[in-house]
C-alpha cells in the first residue's frame, strides 16, 4: 500500500482595483495619520496578483489535483469578475464598512473560494494576494 501524497497546485489571476483606506467613526485627521496618502478621499489603484493554492492527493485517472479549468472558472467568477476595475468602497457594499486592506481582500477572496474548491480529495490551502511585487498578505484559513 502507498501513502497518500499531496501535491499542491497553485494557479495565478490578476486584477486592478481602487481602494480607499478610511474608517467612518474616526476624525479625518486620525484617518490620515494612520492611513497617509492611502486616506486620499479619491482613492487609489493596484494591479494585484492573487495567487490560489489547492492541495490534495493527484487522482490517478486525470493525474491531477483539481482540473485547472474549474480552478480559473471559480477563480474567474468569484475574484476577478467582481474585484477588476472598480472603486471596492464605492461599488460593492461588503467594503463600505470594511477597510480593503491586502489582508482583508485575502480573508475575503478565501471565504469565497473555499466552499467551491474543497472538496472529498482537494482543499484550498492558500490564498495570497500581491498589492505590488514588495507586498503581499497570505491567508491559510482557520486552522481546528
Amino acid at each position: 500500500m502507498t501513502a497518500a501524497r499531496t501535491v499542491y497546485i497553485t494557479r495565478k489571476a490578476r486584477f486592478s482595483a481602487a481602494h480607499r483606506y478610511h474608517v467612518a467613526d474616526w476624525r479625518p485627521e486620525r484617518n490620515r495619520e494612520v492611513f497617509g496618502a492611502s486616506n486620499n478621499p479619491f482613492g487609489h489603484g493596484h494591479n494585484y496578483d492573487v495567487e490560489v493554492t489547492v492541495a490534495g492527493e493527484v487522482e490517478p485517472e486525470t493525474g491531477m489535483v483539481l482540473n485547472l479549468r474549474e480552478i480559473d472558472g471559480i477563480v474567474a467568477e468569484e475574484v476577478v469578475s467582481r474585484l477588476d476595475h472598480r472603486h471596492l468602497n464605492e461599488e460593492l457594499p461588503e467594503w463600505r464598512a470594511r477597510v480593503p486592506t491586502t489582508e482583508n481582500l485575502a480573508i475575503d477572496i478565501w471565504q469565497r473560494l473555499a466552499p467551491r474548491l474543497d472538496r472529498k480529495q482537494a482543499r484550498l490551502y492558500r490564498v495570497r494576494v500581491y498589492e505590488s511585487p514588495d507586498l503581499y498578505a497570505e491567508y491559510l484559513g482557520e486552522k481546528e
